[in-house]
């Protein structure tokens, strides 16, 4: 696995700034040495498999957890209780009672932060208005669709105006059309200054609205940078083979001038070329039989992601 990053402008503000993070479940350790720095403003993901550490790094941003090593400050400060007012978090699992209207979800959620019954009616109508659901305020929680619902979470984490917004897979089981209507609520909320931190494993969300994407593997980050940095180097074209290549033969591929990064992890030999159209025949008549499947399509930050970390970014257990 290799390694890279793309250094900070000097003297830059951030939203948050973590060295060598450490955290455990009991006997199984989520994050082990973490180190990033989010800059303000930015709309920064972090992309990485189902366990890799992504939740947990969030909930320890939000002062939800203590992390057991390292340092870890977040709009300027140590994470506290006070600090949780500044920040918006959104979490991966819904949790709203479905017995409460919308209105009472967004009641209960402002009392608990403090705001006074006359900011708070106000703040209700403006949220409801921005996520779309002023017409719902007084349905059931029940009633809505899971789209609606995932707008009235996003709601629930804008209502005290927080200067970081934390997003834990946002879209997971939205329609195209809810995806598309809750970034543009996203993309607004960045533009009028709050810092967004969006953990996922979708590379297609990472890539299109993130200026800034870290790689999350184990639970460190093993690369950080725009996502076009990330992906210099890729050629146009990404081949995902797998098969019984020999050492030699791979070899003897990565030198093939129309190969660009190669990666062998075996079963999978991993390549971005010039033109799939013409590798992949070349490669058949080099390897024979022992071609067992190929995917192709074109170069994604996940082609990048498999060579610096040598696993593709698939499902694996909870972090």
């Amino acid at each position: 696995m290799r390694s890279t990053e793309v250094a900070a402008p000097p003297h830059a503000t951030f939203a948050a700034e973590v060295r060598d993070l450490s955290f455990s479940y009991e006997d199984r350790v989520a994050l082990d040495g973490l180190s990033l720095s989010v800059p303000q403003g930015s709309v920064f993901g972090l992309l990485g498999p189902n366990g890799s550490g992504k939740s947990t790094l969030l909930s320890l941003l939000a002062g939800l957890r203590a992390p057991a090593g390292g340092e870890l400050r977040v709009l300027g400060e140590t994470p506290s209780p006070a600090l949780r007012a500044r920040i918006g978090f959104l979490f991966q699992e819904t949790s709203l009672d479905p017995l409460m209207t919308v209105r009472e979800v967004l009641w209960l959620h402002g009392r608990l932060f403090g705001l006074p019954a006359p900011v708070l009616r106000r703040r209700i109508e403006e949220t409801l208005a921005t996520v779309g659901l002023a017409d719902r305020a007084r349905s059931s929680v029940h009633t809505l669709s899971g789209g609606m619902k995932r707008r009235l979470e996003l709601a629930r984490a804008l209502l005290p105006w927080p200067e970081l917004l934390l997003l834990d897979e946002p879209t997971t089981g939205l329609d195209p059309d809810s995806e598309q209507a809750l970034w543009s609520e996203l993309e607004r909320i960045n533009r009028e200054g709050a810092t967004v931190v969006l953990a996922t494993n979708k590379v297609a969300e990472a890539e299109r609205h993130c200026g800034t994407v870290a790689f999350i593997h184990e639970g460190r980050v093993v690369a950080q940078g725009p996502p076009a940095e990330l992906k210099a180097g890729l050629k146009r074209d990404a081949v995902w083979l797998e098969g019984l290549f020999t050492q030699d033969l791979v070899d003897a591929v990565g030198a093939w001038p129309d190969v660009g990064r190669l990666t062998w992890a075996p079963p999978i030999l991993h390549a971005t070329v010039d033109s799939a159209s013409t590798f992949v025949p070349r490669l058949f008549q080099a390897a024979g039989d022992a071609v067992i499947s190929v995917r192709l399509r074109e170069a994604t930050l996940e082609d990048a992601y498999f060579d610096i970390v040598g696993t593709p970014i698939a499902n694996g257990g909870e972090a």
